[in-house]
């Protein structure tokens, strides 16, 4: 089975194909992403690619990835597709192609976005955000592409400094940026204000989404995000492992809700802005996060030193609660909590991957 023949996943697929956006927007038009293949990215295909099934949008796609056999094993519904296009591609080299025009939508969304890349890659980390940033806007400015989107992270706030209990976007916390993790939030910054340069000097129209930790069924079995081996875990059906005294507080989004909130932000976006994507009933700590998914299975939650590869890779904030009320104003709201979107996740997973591996 793959994700295509799972119910619940294409209810969350049709559910935000058919939020009350305005998809005129993107009719007729061309559409392009980095990181296609990545938890985000796939979603967001799925959407659009469904979007032009059920109300002929006649969106091009152009999804960009390294992998052609990846993108065509996880694309397989649209293998004849005239409207999904997807061409190999890494972000950190420039991006040359003659026989495309006009492309009116550009998404950065490749990253690495897991700790043990951030600890083993911390060069491509950054190589990403920032050069693969400059690469894709100035692919957007030759193509004279309407708007660009530069997926940001809740990582860029840094530490909480105890004087707010929610990150709004004007927010600044302390990072220190002589250490080796700091290659990830100090980047997406960068990216962020690469993308402020190529509006004031380029005329560029660019948006920010930040995304906080998202997770869902598209996650890839290789993330290392504490909610993701968890996660794995529960599918396996065996007790949660937490690394820590899991008091760490944050936002997290499911992946249906952080795609209908990068659509709020890439069609009702004002130019310039950035926008959170979060909503308070998904935070929660990683210690209950452990609890309610050992709760499904009936497991128990066990408590693990980790080794020095994945600590190096592990974010320092104790707090890091992301207020969402700005893009709750563009008439965002998301579907699930965390308890459903975790309950939801591991569902759709046990079922497609008992399948495959039967």
């Amino acid at each position: 089975m793959n994700l295509y023949q799972n119910t619940q996943y294409i209810e969350d697929v049709t559910y935000v194909a058919e939020l009350m956006l305005p998809w005129q927007k993107l009719k007729g038009k061309s559409l392009m992403l980095s990181g296609a293949t990545g938890l985000i990215g796939s979603f967001l295909v799925d959407v659009i690619m469904e979007k032009n099934q059920r109300d002929k949008l006649d969106c091009t796609v152009y999804a960009l990835g390294r992998d052609r056999k990846k993108a065509k094993d996880r694309f397989s519904k649209y293998a004849d597709d005239p409207y999904l296009v997807f061409m190999p591609y890494d972000v950190k080299m420039p991006f040359v192609d003659e026989e495309i025009g006009i492309v009116d939508y550009v998404l950065h969304l490749a990253s690495n976005t897991h700790p043990v890349q951030y600890s083993i890659d911390p060069i491509g980390t950054i190589t990403t955000n920032i050069l693969g940033a400059q690469n894709m806007l100035d692919f957007a400015v030759d193509h004279h592409t309407a708007r660009f989107v530069f997926a940001s992270s809740n990582e860029i706030y840094g530490e909480n400094r105890g004087d707010v209990e929610l990150f709004d976007e004007n927010y600044c916390g302390y990072i220190n940026s002589n250490t080796m993790r700091a290659g990830y939030p100090e980047s997406k910054r960068c990216g962020e204000s690469l993308c402020q340069a190529y509006k004031t000097q380029k005329g560029l129209d660019v948006v920010i989404p930040r995304f906080t930790r998202s997770y869902g069924p598209t996650m890839l079995m290789s993330d290392t995000k504490a909610i993701s081996q968890f996660i794995k875990k529960g599918i396996a059906g065996e007790d949660i492992v937490l690394k820590s005294a899991g008091n760490q507080y944050y936002s997290y989004q499911y992946v249906a809700d952080s795609v209908s909130g990068l659509l709020t932000v890439l069609l009702c976006g004002e130019s310039g802005e950035a926008y959170n994507i979060a909503e308070e009933r998904s935070d929660m700590t990683l210690k209950a996060i452990a609890t309610v998914i050992a709760g499904i299975n009936g497991k128990k939650v066990v408590f693990e030193i980790p080794d020095g590869i994945e600590a190096a890779g592990y974010s320092t904030a104790t707090k890091a609660r992301l207020d969402g009320s700005k893009l709750a104003g563009l008439g965002w709201k998301p579907q699930y909590n965390i308890k459903e979107g975790i309950e939801r996740t591991i569902s759709i997973l046990k079922k497609t991957l008992s399948c495959n591996i039967q």
